[in-house]
């Protein structure tokens, strides 16, 4: 799963208290470290036997489906059972299972929820014959824990500005807007100034995500200023860095200069509407704008995110891992090879609309043919990984919460920054 996507997150919410349970008394399961686990080994020949995968969703995914009978038919002994998690009851579902003993063979894991069950001692740590070249940098990083994978990338998830063209051209933008922090910010500025003029229908330049999930469009600012907000040589966390003051007077800035609405109004119908010139968004928006308005499709491009000092966005998406309890791992990590094959992961990106994570993924098939999703290609590149300490979710809460202030005005960034160091130092990092 995306981490892009709501329902993930309002599962890590929900099921926050029974994760920190199952962490920390490990309910059956041993509580050491996975990280110096040895790496897990791939047997020669062909895969054999029943292998059991879960896949989030509400339904079960054709697409994965029907990859999974090309795998059988190049396996003859092997059989493969795919059975559909829906996200809303996975976070528990797999912390549970890892805390019984009781998992299936493998899985598709939320990126966001490695390091967590990694701690668990649930996963086996990836073969060696997995290199870690083959994948987007920052999706690869997804996988790790303690500086040793837990799983191999499969979806990739990252977010570029989608920007109408129709209403950029009437604020005077021949091509894409600015392509740093100025120059972005004085186009929106430009955007704004056409609002019940050339543009009509037009009410904000932009629109910035207000509370929920608003971690994920505001730390790659932090990494675009050079920064981070967690230091794991010192394992201390650095809210109260010159990058975070940078990034939060800029997510500030956009809402006191009235280009983005704090109404939480939904961005994707928005810009559909006409009602935004840009927004900031997944790979997803791509496809409802087509989907929902294809009467549209030449009038809206995409572009990397701004860059500050350099380039920087978030990696998100989902991995895949096997458990430490499976019964049948060496098909399993058989299984996975032949998922993230370049050429099988391009086939399933096209026909599921998500993101491949690995790198020749993108010049086969479609993909490299279509100038939509080259941003994406682009900002791959550089994304990177949340930190991979235990304890992320609260941490997200937190920056969640303060960043609806700032996009309030309940709050300075002075007050904000102080109160993030303060409320990330109590969480601490877990183990």
């Amino acid at each position: 799963m995306s981490t892009l996507r709501p329902t993930a997150r309002t599962l890590q919410i929900a099921c926050a208290t029974v994760a920190a349970a199952l962490l920390a008394t490990g309910c059956g399961r041993s509580t050491d470290s996975a990280a110096g686990n040895a790496p897990a080994k791939i047997g020669s020949g062909k895969a054999k036997g029943k292998l059991v995968m879960w896949s989030m969703g509400d339904k079960a995914d054709k697409d994965l489906q029907s990859l999974a009978k090309k795998f059988e038919q190049q396996n003859p002994d092997v059989r493969v059972q795919i059975t559909a998690v829906p996200w809303d009851a996975a976070h528990e579902k797999l912390t549970t299972s890892i805390a019984g003993g009781n998992t299936p063979d493998m899985s598709l894991i939320g990126s966001t929820w490695m390091a967590e069950m990694a701690a668990m001692n649930g996963f086996q740590a990836t073969p060696a014959s997995f290199k870690a070249s083959a994948f987007f940098p920052g999706q690869w990083d997804t996988t790790k824990y303690k500086d040793t994978p837990y799983g191999v990338p499969f979806t990739a998830d990252t977010s570029v500005i989608y920007y109408r063209t129709d209403i950029t051209t009437k604020a005077g933008i021949k091509g894409a807007p600015g392509g740093d922090w100025d120059g972005y910010l004085k186009d929106l500025k430009a955007i704004q100034a056409t609002a019940g003029t050339q543009n009509p229908k037009l009410r904000n330049a932009t629109q910035l995500q207000v509370g929920f999930n608003s971690w994920l469009f505001w730390l790659p600012m932090v990494w675009q200023q050079g920064g981070d907000i967690y230091d794991a040589e010192t394992k201390k966390f650095t809210f109260d860095s010159p990058a975070v003051t940078k990034a939060l007077r800029y997510y500030s800035g956009i809402f006191k200069d009235k280009l983005s609405p704090n109404d939480k109004t939904d961005a994707r119908v928005n810009i559909q509407n006409g009602l935004i010139g840009t927004v900031q968004q997944g790979a997803s928006t791509g496809g409802d704008l087509h989907k929902n308005a294809p009467e549209l499709d030449s009038k809206w491009q995409t572009m990397p995110l701004p860059k500050g000092t350099q380039a920087a966005g978030l990696a998100g998406g989902s991995d895949l891992a096997v458990f430490k309890d499976a019964k049948n791992s060496d098909a399993a990590w058989k299984f996975v090879r032949f998922l993230t094959e370049p050429k099988n992961l391009a086939a399933y990106a096209e026909a599921s609309g998500n993101l491949p994570a690995a790198v020749d993924s993108w010049s086969q098939g479609e993909l490299s043919q279509n100038t939509k999703m080259a941003a994406f290609e682009t900002q791959l590149k550089v994304t990177k990984a949340p930190s991979a300490i235990t304890t992320w979710q609260q941490i997200a809460d937190a920056i969640d919460s303060e960043l609806e202030k700032l996009a309030y005005g309940k709050a300075t960034v002075d007050q904000v920054q102080k109160t993030l160091q303060s409320r990330a130092t109590s969480i601490g990092t877990g183990r």
